[in-house]
């Protein structure tokens, strides 16, 4: 080593710690510790308590008997496909509704600031409320929205009590409850489109239904996906208003994973509801993470 080289090392082991360099890392501590209580710490929980027989007072360690259980019920098929169904379902209903209120809320018409606050209004309310409402309103012998079909001569259908027809009308009003989200995330992406694209279309002969599909759904596209990716995550884990509404019925129609969950629950089978909670956020896992991949690539 060199003389310059030593009186370098020497500087170096001499010169004081300073701390002033690691003050932007303090900011992440206070939400590592959060992320680490209310995340980190129940989730290695479950796992464990996925794998055991247990009560508020005493377990038992028995393995991967919960899961083969759980995929034993009866029921769980039924369950994991009205899952999927309820979660593209809505997800798609939210992105195509939310993007024609979008395009109508950032037009020029009468009223348009009211009339977004209309739309967004569902956001805000209880989600068990709402069930409970929709669950009245959809009645097949005296609720609202039959008694308006009657109006016009259509003999309307039985919403919650076909089994045919739960899930469906549970995910219609999923949508009614979640577009308002949808629509603001929307609206966003839209207003950030500049006019100078719209007005070259025009100057070009561009119809209206030219400038949506070639210059409003690809440059509104990173707003898509994070509706389409929120929308998805939201409506696999779905449970508060099938539960508000059918609670899984008739019979096990309506069933949705997180209801079986729920079921086995109430029953006293803790462990094997666990190992039902487990599953569930490896079906969002595995389901949702190749979905954001895909739509972040071709953002890029």
């Amino acid at each position: 080593m060199t003389l310059f080289g030593r009186r370098t090392a020497l500087a170096n082991q001499s010169r004081p710690l300073n701390l002033q360099s690691y003050y932007p890392l303090w900011f992440y501590v206070p939400a590592g510790v959060i992320y680490g209580l209310m995340f980190l710490l129940p989730t290695f929980a479950s796992l464990y308590f996925s794998l055991t027989r247990w009560t508020l007072f005493n377990q038992e360690f028995i393995g991967f008997e919960n899961f083969v259980e759980f995929f034993n019920e009866p029921f769980l098929l039924k369950g994991l496909v009205n899952t999927f169904i309820f979660g593209f379902s809505t997800s798609a209903g939210k992105v195509i509704v939310g993007m024609g209120l979008a395009v109508l809320l950032t037009s020029n018409i009468y009223m348009r600031g009211l009339l977004r606050s209309v739309v967004f209004f569902p956001v805000l309310v209880s989600t068990i409320g709402i069930g409970i409402t929709f669950n009245v309103l959809m009645d097949p012998q005296d609720g609202v929205i039959n008694a308006a079909l009657a109006i016009v001569g259509i003999d309307g259908p039985h919403w919650l009590t076909s089994p045919k027809m739960a899930i469906y009308s549970v995910a219609l009003v999923e949508i009614w409850r979640g577009v308002g989200l949808a629509t603001l995330i929307l609206i966003a992406g839209l207003m950030a489109i500049p006019d100078d694209f719209y007005e070259a279309a025009r100057l070009d002969g561009a119809s209206a239904w030219h400038q949506f599909w070639r210059i409003t759904v690809p440059l509104s596209r990173p707003a898509i996906a994070t509706v389409l990716t929120l929308s998805l995550i939201d409506g696999l884990r779905t449970f508060d208003l099938v539960w508000a509404m059918t609670r899984g019925g008739p019979g096990f129609s309506s069933d949705v994973l997180a209801s079986v969950i729920y079921k086995q629950y109430q029953a006293g089978f803790y462990g094997l509801s666990t190992a039902g909670n487990v599953i569930l956020f490896m079906v969002i896992a595995l389901v949702a993470l190749p979905i954001v991949a895909f739509l972040n690539r071709e953002e890029r």
